[in-house]
């Protein structure tokens, strides 16, 4: 049996590295053709700076490990197809079952191999994934300006002894500074008490915000009849909170992007100040069910051994095996925005697909293999 594992993990180790290498050689291609309107232009930073092409290259390059972390279950059913379905049409699959390789042991040693792609995809999106892709936003900021979320910026809300504070950051720099800080403060009545906008603002290392070129506003909620509102400018204020540059800058990234832990504590920060966090809960799952996939994929491919092939049909189940990875990739991503639209339960959403296409690879496996 070690003679058949070595020869099976082997031709599929192969198999699937050259399907990865041709997928990210095409995402290099597309990723370095959107980056070429910005080549040649000045940083909004430093007009000293000019975002060339070695800066492009890096950049995508720092994309790579998260397009590996995407497209690695998709590379292993398609690598597991085309080998088992070779084996079959060249007799040499007929050969190993004469030698005791039944179905149960077959299955068993697929699952084995699908064991180290969910070793392999978890640390990859896990740990490698999260960090090239945080140095290439940092790498883009330095050339283009900073990072932000859009046009509305990253909202977080904190919750102290006598006042609820909404917060919203424009942007932060490579370097940590923020831009477009404005705070909304409430009362425990929920009545608006003060709003502060500020051009910039550092996070301290005790976690209190240094805030500069800041406009203050701030209501009468005893005499709201009144209607009056004090205004203030000032060089800078220090404003005591609990939300650190850590939680500042994973609200900036997409979800995601975010290693497994930081999304767990992110989560907690939100519901304790009373914050939805379906769609953070939703990805959080679908990064635990995502690795998990690799086995729903070899567990896919095993039928593939089993079919009578004639000569050149190869290529149409290996065609097969390239739809349903895409279908399960769309699935995966339909299944989280629909779970976020109508309140699913977060692990449900992320776990349907990988559900739907486990029955549906255990049904093929236990009639065409088993019964037939």
């Amino acid at each position: 049996m070690k003679t058949i594992r070595r020869l099976i993990y082997g031709e599929v180790f192969a198999a699937v590295a050259f399907v990865l290498l041709a997928f990210l050689s095409l995402f290099f291609f597309f990723d370095f053709v959107d980056e070429l309107p910005a080549l040649g232009k000045p940083s909004a930073l430093d007009p000293t700076l000019f975002y060339e092409v070695p800066h492009a290259l890096l950049y995508v390059a720092l994309l790579m490990p998260s397009r590996v972390y995407e497209l690695l279950p998709i590379a292993v059913l398609i690598g597991s197809v085309f080998v088992l379905a070779r084996l079959a049409q060249g007799s040499e699959y007929t050969i190993l079952r004469t030698s005791g390789l039944g179905p149960w042991r077959a299955l068993r040693t697929m699952l084995g191999l699908g064991v180290v792609f969910v070793l392999l995809t978890f640390a990859i999106g896990d740990y490698l994934a999260p960090f090239s892709d945080k140095n290439a936003q940092l790498l883009k900021a330095r050339y283009q300006g900073n990072i932000s979320l859009g046009q509305t910026g990253a909202w977080l809300k904190e919750k102290q002894p006598y006042s609820n504070f909404s917060v919203n950051v424009g942007s932060m720099s490579p370097q940590g500074e923020l831009g477009n800080v404005r705070i909304f403060e409430f009362n425990n009545q929920g009545l608006l008490v003060s709003t502060l906008h500020a051009g910039t603002g550092q996070i301290e290392q005790d976690d209190s915000w240094t805030l500069r070129q800041v406009q203050r506003r701030e209501f009468d909620t005893a005499g709201q009849a009144s209607g009056r509102i004090q205004r203030e400018q000032l060089d800078s204020l220090r404003w005591p909170s609990g939300i650190n540059a850590e939680m500042v800058s994973v609200a900036l990234l997409k979800p995601e992007r975010m290693r497994t832990a930081d999304l767990f504590g992110y989560i907690r920060h939100l519901e304790a100040n009373g914050q939805t966090a379906q769609r953070y809960e939703i990805e959080f799952w679908r990064k635990v069910f995502y690795p998990l996939s690799c086995l729903v994929m070899v567990v896919l491919a095993l039928p593939f051994a089993y079919l009578h092939f004639r000569s050149g049909s190869i290529t149409g189940y290996v065609f097969g095996g390239v739809m349903i990875g895409i279908s399960f990739f769309l699935l995966n991503n339909v299944f989280g925005y629909i779970g976020n639209l109508n309140q699913w339960q977060p692990w449900l959403a992320a776990a349907s697909p990988a559900l739907i296409y486990s029955v549906f690879s255990l049904g093929a496996f236990g009639w065409l293999v088993l019964r037939r």
